[in-house]
C-alpha cells in the first residue's frame, strides 16, 4: 500500500533506515538496506522480503526505477509499507552519490552451509578473513559471472550486508549462494564433500595455471592485510600463486578471485569440447 509522501528527514522511519547504515543498526533491527532499483528488483527476483520502499518520483528515471514504480502501484511487491519521498528527504536516505529514486528496507536473508546444495562439481570460493565489504561484492560478481557455485565468507570481518557489499555485487548477492561460517567450520564441510582446495598464497610453488581446477574444488583467498591463517595451513590444502611481475606483491583478493574463477571456468570448457 503507498501511503502519504514524507517530506521530512525527521520522520521516524527515515531516521530507523538512517540507522542501517551501521552494522550495529542493522543487528538490531535484523533489516538491511538496499540501494538503487537493480538491487532492489534483484533482491524481489530472489525472493527477499521487502519491509518498506522509499521511492522518490522525481528522481526514478531509469527503466528499472520506474518497473519498481509500477509494481509497488499495483500492489505487486507484497506487504513492504511504500512512501513516496521529496528529494530532500531521499538525499538523507540514499547512500553515497546515488540518486536513482529507490531504497528499500528489507528482512536479513539468512543461509548456513549445511543449506547449500551443490552440483557433481561445485566450485566453491572462500573469502577467509576479507574486511573490506566491497571486496566481498566485486568477488561475488565473479564467482557468479564464471558459473561457481557458492560463496562462502569464513570468519568475516564485514558485515555481509554491508551496504558496500549489495551495491559491489550489484545485488547478485541475492540470488547467488553465499553463507558465512568460521573457517575451521568452512574446513570441516569442504573436507567431507570432498573438494579440493587451492589457497591463493604469495609464496606459493605452484603457479595457479597448473592446478588441477576442473573437479570439485574450492579457491581460498584470505586478507590482503593479513593473509590466510594457520587453518589453511593444513597438508590437504594446496597452496598457489598468482605470478608477480613487478613491485607488487599481490593482487586485490577480489581481482584474484576473478583471475582463479575463470581459469576453472577455463579449464573445465576445455574437458567438455
Amino acid at each position: 500500500m503507498i501511503g502519504p509522501e514524507i517530506t521530512s528527514v525527521q520522520n521516524p522511519r527515515v531516521k530507523q533506515l538512517v540507522k542501517l547504515r551501521d552494522q550495529r543498526g542493522r543487528a538490531r533491527q535484523e533489516r538491511i538496506v538496499i540501494d538503487g532499483p537493480r538491487e532492489v528488483s534483484r533482491a524481489v527476483a530472489a525472493g527477499v522480503r521487502l519491509a518498506e520502499l522509499f521511492i522518490c518520483p522525481a528522481l526514478c528515471r531509469s527503466a528499472e526505477a520506474r518497473e519498481l514504480c509500477q509494481q509497488a502501484q499495483a500492489g505487486a511487491l507484497g506487504d513492504a509499507q511504500i512512501a513516496p519521498v521529496t528529494e530532500t528527504v531521499f538525499a538523507k536516505l540514499a547512500y553515497g552519490e546515488r540518486h536513482d529514486g529507490v531504497v528499500a528496507v528489507a528482512e536479513r536473508p539468512t543461509a548456513r552451509l549445511d543449506e547449500l546444495r551443490l552440483p557433481e562439481r561445485p566450485l566453491v570460493v572462500v573469502l577467509a578473513g576479507v574486511e573490506k565489504p566491497g571486496n566481498v561484492g566485486a568477488a561475488l560478481r565473479s564467482a557468479d559471472g564464471a558459473g561457481a557455485s557458492a560463496l562462502v565468507v569464513a570468519d568475516g570481518a564485514t558485515d555481509l550486508f554491508n551496504p558496500n557489499t549489495i551495491r559491489a555485487s550489484q545485488g547478485v548477492i541475492f540470488s547467488f549462494p553465499v553463507v558465512e561460517a568460521t573457517a575451521a567450520e568452512t574446513l570441516s564441510w569442504l573436507r567431507r564433500r570432498g573438494l579440493a582446495m587451492y589457497a591463493a598464497r604469495p609464496d606459493a610453488a605452484t603457479v595457479y595455471t597448473d592446478a588441477h581446477l576442473t573437479g570439485p574444488a574450492a579457491l581460498i583467498l584470505g586478507s590482503e592485510a593479513e593473509g590466510l591463517d594457520a587453518v589453511w595451513q593444513a597438508d590437504d590444502v594446496h597452496p598457489i600463486r598468482l605470478p608477480m611481475l613487478g613491485q607488487s606483491d599481490s593482487l586485490n583478493v577480489s581481482v584474484t578471485a576473478a583471475v582463479l574463477c575463470y581459469e576453472a571456468l577455463r579449464q573445465r570448457e576445455a574437458i567438455s569440447n
